[in-house]
């Protein structure tokens, strides 16, 4: 069965990508997986109790499996899968998911040239790197 993964962060340009690899996976007859990917968190002083300490830990990972969980409901064309990935680099945890997949599939926020250059662009990064054909969908605007 082909599997089409789709990167969301819950930006409109994500709910593109996965709307446009919601119809590819149903003209496949394949998968989709949703995959959300948060930054670990940094330990900071001043915790004062188990509580603070458990949801500064545990609410990006809650977060984003809300999230994936959002994006899924109503979708009932295709299996879909959902996952949420703690790791510092979106564009290598998507890659590294994505191995093996039929595609991957993100959306361009466009930035533009010099925030990219600051910020990085998990678009350009994830189409350098991964080892399956990927989609990028460009922005409404463009």
């Amino acid at each position: 069965m082909e599997r089409i993964v789709v990167g969301v962060d819950g930006s409109q340009g994500s709910k593109a990508a996965l709307a446009w690899g919601l119809k590819e996976a149903a003209l496949r007859d394949g998968t989709l997986e949703l995959v959300n990917v948060y930054a670990p968190q940094m330990a900071y002083e001043g915790i004062s109790s188990a509580a603070q300490a458990e949801e500064l830990i545990q609410g990006p990972r809650r977060a984003a499996e809300a999230l994936v969980k959002e994006l899924a409901d109503g979708i009932d064309a295709v299996p879909v899968q959902t996952h949420a990935l703690e790791d510092a680099s979106a564009p290598r945890a998507l890659v590294e998911h994505a191995a093996g997949a039929t595609m991957l599939v993100v959306s361009a926020r466009g930035l533009g040239p010099f925030r990219r250059l600051l910020l990085g662009s998990v678009s350009q990064n994830v189409a350098h790197h991964a080892t399956c054909p990927v989609v990028i969908i460009p922005p409404a605007d463009a």
